[in-house]
């Protein structure tokens, strides 16, 4: 089994400095290790730079509280010729309850490679992508 896919690209411990004024993490927090997330994992697939030009809709299904060890999983979508497509899944392991992982979102991201100059450029081959 590709370990990619069933390790998460990035786990982080959530802080206090990450509250919204209701006491959970902010969204956007979130939002942006999902970018995060989906970045590495456009860069594991063949991107060098990359930026955002999309994410689809962001529902958040859950809270996050302090002390949530968040896991974002990400899984290739689709690969163009200068962009790349990435579907990041995140859940939230409680801190009161480490059996169970908890779904808080998702999203698909689009990034395009760029260069130095910031123009879009063709991605590499990877040796990581899916063949259809």
């Amino acid at each position: 089994m590709d370990d990619s896919r069933t390790q998460p690209k990035t786990r982080v411990l959530m802080m206090p400095r990450d509250t919204n004024p209701a006491g959970t993490i902010f969204g956007g927090v979130i939002l942006s290790y999902i970018d995060q997330a989906g970045a590495e994992e456009a860069r594991y697939q063949g991107a060098e730079r990359v930026v955002t030009v999309a994410m689809k809709e962001v529902v958040f299904l859950r809270p996050v509280f302090v002390g949530d060890l968040v896991s974002f999983y990400t899984e290739l979508v689709r690969v163009g010729r200068t962009s790349i497509t990435v579907r990041v899944n995140v859940t939230a392991a409680r801190r009161w309850d480490r059996e169970e992982d908890a779904q808080v979102t998702e999203a698909e991201i689009t990034y395009v490679n760029i260069d130095a100059d910031h123009r879009p450029t063709p991605l590499k081959p990877s040796n990581h992508q899916d063949s259809d």
